[in-house]
């Protein structure tokens, strides 16, 4: 597919329409998560269980995706159980290790609820060529690894 005519932008337009995009969404976040009966955070980590699909994360694993310490995500996984939303669930080749599973019915809740701005998303995305769509998902790989680094120099004190 042939991607639309797109206005020229700089730099820093890109910037302050992904600001605008990121404030919306932390709103939005809230809303969603207090409709799910969560906090964002358990909501976030509850959206990295999900991803994992059949490759069930452990706390440690789920600690690092949501840049967490293991002592947050323990009470994360005890808010999300108690919601039901997941469980801890002892790894088959490791009974020592455990996994984190969501219960049955927990995804669907979630999507009832997200859906519509998927859908709204998919629409956007036909208009965007192969070529535009490699860019955007390359953009905002690279934007989330330059997020990742400034968290981590925030939270040593690296920054002035």
């Amino acid at each position: 597919m042939e991607g639309n005519p797109r206005p020229a932008a700089s730099a820093e337009q890109v910037v302050a329409a992904m600001d605008r995009l990121i404030s919306l969404s932390l709103v939005g976040q809230h809303d969603i998560a207090q409709r799910l009966g969560l906090n964002v955070t358990d909501l976030t980590c509850f959206g990295h269980i999900l991803e994992a699909g059949e490759k069930h994360l452990t706390a440690g694993d789920l600690a690092e995706r949501a840049n967490l310490t293991t002592g947050a995500v323990t009470g994360v996984l005890n808010r999300l159980e108690q919601a039901g939303y997941a469980r801890r669930q002892a790894d088959p080749a490791d009974r020592r290790r455990v996994r984190i599973v969501p219960d049955e019915g927990s995804a669907a809740r979630v999507i009832a609820v997200y859906g519509p701005f998927y859908r709204r998303l998919a629409e956007l995305s036909a208009g965007y060529s192969a070529e535009e769509i490699g860019a955007l998902a390359d953009w905002f790989t690279r934007a989330a690894d330059a997020m990742r680094t400034t968290l981590e120099e925030i939270r040593r004190g690296e920054t002035s």
